[in-house]
Parts: C-alpha cells; sequence; structure tokens
C-alpha cells in the first residue's frame, strides 16, 4: 500500500503543494477543473494504483477556494468536515430542491450529495493544522458571481465555509473505491460579485504551501484509516 494521494485542479495548485512537501510517499497530481473531470481523474488514478497492488492510504482533494465572508478569510485554510454538490438538483417555484430530496436511488450508488470527509483523516489534519477553519465545503460547477446568488447559497448551507468545484467529484470517486477522503482549501477570494481584482492568488498559493507538511503527517496515519 502506497501513502497519500492529493489530487489539485491546476498544476499551479499542484506546485504550491510539493513545494512544501517533506514526504516523498504523497503523491500529487493535477486532474483539471470541475467535478465531472476531477471524479473520473480521481477513479483512473485510484483504480491504476489498485491495479498494480499499490493503493493508495486516503485521497485529499486540495486548491484554492472562494470563502464566506464572515467564516473563512482569504489567506485562511479550510478543511471540509463534508463536501456538498451545492448545484445537484432541481429548481421549483418554492427554491432548489438538492438531488438527495428528488427520490432517486441514490443510496444504490452509496453516495448522495453529501459526501462527509473521513473522520480519522479528517482529525490527523486537524490535528497538524489546528488554526484551520473547519466546515462544510461546497462544490459547484459555476463559481457564484452574484449577491443574490450568494445569499442565496448562504441560505441553504448556513454552515458552509467556502465553495470549489472539485472536492465533491473528488469524493464521490473515493467512497466509490473505498478509500478515506478529505478536502483542503486555502481562500483566494471572498465569495460574492465577480471581481478579480479582490483575488488573492498568491497568498492562497502560499497558504497551500504552508499548509502541506501536513500531508506528510497524514500519511503516516495510514494504518488507521485503511486496513
Amino acid at each position: 500500500m502506497t501513502g497519500l494521494l492529493v489530487v489539485t485542479a491546476v498544476p499551479a495548485e499542484a506546485d504550491a503543494v510539493r513545494a512544501g512537501l517533506t514526504d516523498p510517499t504523497v503523491t500529487v497530481a493535477p486532474i483539471g477543473v470541475g467535478p465531472a473531470v476531477a471524479g473520473a481523474a480521481t477513479a483512473r488514478l485510484l483504480a491504476l494504483a489498485e491495479a498494480a497492488g499499490r493503493p493508495y492510504r486516503a485521497v485529499v482533494s486540495a486548491g484554492v477556494a472562494g470563502g464566506f465572508t464572515g467564516r473563512a478569510e482569504v489567506g485562511d485554510t479550510v478543511l471540509g468536515t463534508a463536501s456538498i454538490a451545492a448545484d445537484l438538483g432541481a429548481e421549483s417555484p418554492e427554491g432548489f430542491i438538492p438531488v438527495d430530496e428528488l427520490g432517486m436511488p441514490l443510496a444504490l450508488l452509496g453516495v448522495g450529495g453529501v459526501v462527509r470527509a473521513d473522520p480519522v483523516l479528517l482529525a490527523a489534519l486537524r490535528a497538524a493544522l489546528p488554526a484551520a477553519t473547519i466546515g462544510p465545503v461546497l462544490t459547484v460547477s459555476t463559481v457564484t458571481g452574484t449577491t443574490a446568488s450568494t445569499e442565496e447559497l448562504r441560505g441553504r448551507h448556513p454552515e458552509a465555509v467556502a465553495e470549489a468545484m472539485e472536492g465533491y467529484g473528488v469524493a464521490v470517486a473515493a467512497a466509490q473505491a473505498g478509500v478515506p477522503f478529505a478536502e483542503l482549501r486555502t481562500i483566494s477570494n471572498p465569495i460574492g460579485p465577480r471581481d478579480r481584482d479582490a483575488w488573492r492568488l498568491r497568498e492562497a498559493l502560499t497558504a497551500l504551501t504552508a499548509a502541506a507538511p501536513a500531508f506528510a503527517l497524514t500519511a503516516t496515519e495510514g494504518d488507521g484509516l485503511r486496513a
């Protein structure tokens, strides 16, 4: 069994993680943007490792994210208690209906619209990053860019701390493979009206590098993650 798999959306995030790593058993791979490509790419990496007889102990979706003002600010590190498919469902005159409430046989797939982080993996990350903000992370296919959509998400997910575009896809791939999962994000911008001038990607990538040693510490917890 090999170490931890850390997946990011883009190479810049992967480079930031690698810059802070001290454990060569941690594999870092950029896999693309969005939940569909993230899920497919992660599933392939996990399957290839399993077929080679060297399955990963756990997988972490890592990278930058938008933060809900007042919950996670620019430069903060966030650990997801759950990854939520925030725009997977249906519209109705009464409002958005989450996929879990549509009566579809999601139980047959082993997952719903919310995938919770593995408690052992999350505890290890929390111990390594005691200053991190803890809470659900939303996965969206369209980045939130208006006041109305921001408030709508706040209303539906009052405990959510951030939004990104890959976590849920990675979480589903991990769940299907029986591999522990967690999500780690660093905040590059506040969620709200789109304003690229307000984004602080360099600060977020620096924070990602600073958080990366936690992956090495987490990799040593492997026996408690997957037998």
